[in-house]
């Protein structure tokens, strides 16, 4: 066995986590912003791999690009790291008997949402035409293929129901640690900590992230749950140093934490933090308001060029006033300014009042319109339905149910919680089967153009068997040809035909439950969501505050404005009132918009009451809060 490694070789707390992996205890290493927690789990992971030369470890985390940067900083054959998804599929895979039970199991569990089968299809029919479950990047739940929400569910049931192979995994990893385990789905939590420890078997799980910053909903957000207990059953290791932010920023990040990370400027001369004479940065960070919502007084004040993606980064929490900037204005009236649904609305609202008995099962919009006669459209829902009699003909059409009681919001369009091009959805997304589909499209285009070919070839759904199919996948990328004319439903007609991205399960069942929603976006031009996308991804020099997460910027402007957002309310956390849980959450995702700054740091607030600005002066400083109207 190698020698350990001395304190001195390594950082302090990895050498605390160290300790606590040769007494076998499970560990929690928690860090706030720019602490170099990537770097302590590469720390880690080389550590473990030296002085078990033999075992094998497992690094899990949610991104390909976080797998990607960590394989590029060790080179081990012993070292498997991957996504949570691969991960788990990978272990559960060849068990293929019980996986078809399992996922029959799954299907048979009305409370089971994501395993529904389609019309026409029934359970009876599973066990003797599906030969094995299949992990794919689309969904065929007929022919057992399942995709990323999908494949953790069967997972957390296959190791909830079979100590075996709890115990397998264990053996086979010794060690597995999670990266970002706060963005982590509570039912892969269960599998490491609750459910493998039923095996007799010795492993250690370890954990390296921020309860600060878990700004998704559907993540498990913290482990208090396993560090609290006593004894623990998971061991926490803080890590208080910054080696990205300026001391300004730093400062004003500590007032925003509340748990016992206070964080304190890096003492390695080579952090980005630490200027030439080996002091920290002292940076700058700028409270401005005015009375009326006016940015540009804002980005006039400042001076800095919002052009350069590089050296600025805008951060705004609602999309509406990016969307115009960034041309997608078709997709975001039909997500978010559709008269006609407001219309059906007002209707289902008069019948409640006035006809309850009335039964609107099986008819459609037309007849109620009929039944009803009154009452008649606003004004403002008047003229849209002038400009837009076409899709009101549509709306007439379609059951009375589909059009006033669909729920259609433009997160559905326009939900961010991915951070790099390529990855899965994060927890709690609310991307719609649509969206996601023409993502998947455009995420083969770009890595096809990209000359990325391997993810190129695990994201289309292209099967490869020989040469000759690489041959014929060359030719249907080549054939797939989007001209400015091109609409979004060609696009959709196109990619399935050439087999590049198939039409699934959710993409069919998104088409018969919402089909006025549908029509609507197919008919739009391709170049439209191309625009979506690139705003989405970063390409785009303007970014919503939960895209931001895990990037940083030399200048970081941040824009408080609520918009009609209910999770989240920047008065309440500034007046510090309100629903606690929405102050919580909004103080997570300021907390993560701050920290992105490596040099100065400005925050601009429309029309602030005199609390906010009482809590600006004390957070920011007195002499950091502009009145841009002065």
């Amino acid at each position: 066995m190698a020698s350990k490694l001395t304190e001195r070789d390594i950082s302090e707390e990895s050498n605390s986590i160290m300790e606590l992996i040769r007494e076998k205890k499970n560990f929690l290493l928690s860090g706030g912003a720019g602490s170099g927690k990537t770097y302590s789990l590469v720390e880690v992971l080389n550590c473990v791999l030296l002085e078990n030369p033999s075992f094998n470890v497992a690094c899990i985390t949610y991104t390909n690009a976080a797998v990607e940067e960590i394989e590029s900083r060790i080179d081990s054959e012993n070292l498997y790291t991957s996504t949570i998804h691969d991960f788990l599929w990978g272990n559960i895979k060849h068990f293929q008997k019980e996986l078809i039970e399992t996922f029959i199991e799954l299907l048979e569990d009305e409370e089971q949402s994501r395993f529904k089968l389609p019309e026409g299809h029934v359970i009876e029919d599973i066990a003797t035409r599906v030969e094995s479950i299949q992990y794919k990047e689309y969904l065929r739940l007929a022919k057992g293929i399942v995709s990323h929400d999908e494949v953790i569910i069967l997972a957390a049931k296959m190791f909830e129901k079979y100590e075996k192979l709890c115990a397998i995994v264990k053996d086979k990893y010794p060690h597995i640690l999670v990266d970002e385990y706060q963005d982590t789905d509570p039912k892969v939590i269960d599998i490491l900590l609750k459910y493998l420890a039923k095996a007799n078997k010795e492993n250690v799980i370890g954990f390296f992230g921020d309860a600060m910053q878990s700004i998704y909903e559907g993540s498990v957000g913290n482990l208090l749950v396993y560090t609290s207990t006593y004894p623990p059953q998971v061991h926490e290791v803080l890590k208080k140093q910054n080696r990205r932010n300026p001391k300004s920023v730093i400062d004003l990040a500590n007032k925003l934490r509340h748990d016992q990370i206070v964080q304190e400027p890096s003492n390695d001369q080579s952090a980005p933090n630490i200027d030439n004479s080996g002091n920290v940065k002292l940076g700058e960070i700028k409270f401005l308001y005015s009375k009326e919502n006016e940015l540009h007084k804002a980005r006039n004040y400042l001076g800095w060029d919002f052009d350069d993606t590089e050296q600025v980064k805008e951060l705004n929490l609602t999309h509406n006033l990016i969307s115009q900037k960034a041309d997608f204005p078709e997709l975001m009236r039909i997500y978010d300014k559709d008269k006609i649904r407001d219309y059906a609305k007002r209707l289902k609202n008069r019948l409640k009042e006035e006809a309850p008995e009335f039964e609107t099962d099986g008819k459609t919009l037309a007849e109620v319109i009929t039944h009803v006669k009154a009452p008649a459209p606003t004004p403002a829902q008047r003229e849209y339905i002038a400009a837009h009699t076409n899709y009101f003909e549509l709306a007439k059409q379609q059951p009375f149910r589909d059009i006033a009681q669909a729920y259609i919001d433009k997160e559905q369009l326009l939900d961010d919680k991915k951070s790099h091009i390529g990855d899965p959805d994060k927890p709690g997304s609310n991307r719609d089967n649509l969206i996601r589909h023409l993502f998947k499209i455009e995420n083969c285009v770009r890595l096809y153009q990209a000359k990325q070919f391997n993810k190129f070839i695990k994201a289309t759904d292209f099967q490869v068997k020989s040469t000759e199919g690489k041959a014929v996948l060359n030719d249907a990328i080549r054939s797939f040809v989007l001209g400015d004319e091109v609409t979004i439903g060609e696009a959709i007609e196109l990619a399935d035909e050439l087999g590049l991205v198939v039409k699934d399960d959710k993409f069919e069942e998104f088409k018969a439950n919402k089909f006025y929603l549908f029509k609507q976006v197919c008919d739009v031009k391709y170049f439209e969501f191309r625009r979506v996308y690139e705003y989405l991804e970063g390409i785009l020099p303007l970014s919503t505050q939960h895209k931001t997460k895990g990037s940083e910027y030399p200048n970081v402007l941040v824009v408080l404005d609520n918009g009609r957002w209910n999770q989240y309310n920047f008065k309440y956390l500034f007046e510090k009132t309100g629903n606690e849980s929405v102050k919580q959450r909004t103080q997570k995702l300021f907390y993560v918009c701050c920290t992105r700054a490596k040099e100065k740091l400005a925050v601009f607030f429309p029309n602030p009451t005199q609390l906010v600005l009482q809590t600006a002066k004390e957070w920011f400083g007195e002499e950091n809060v502009v009145n841009l109207d002065e």
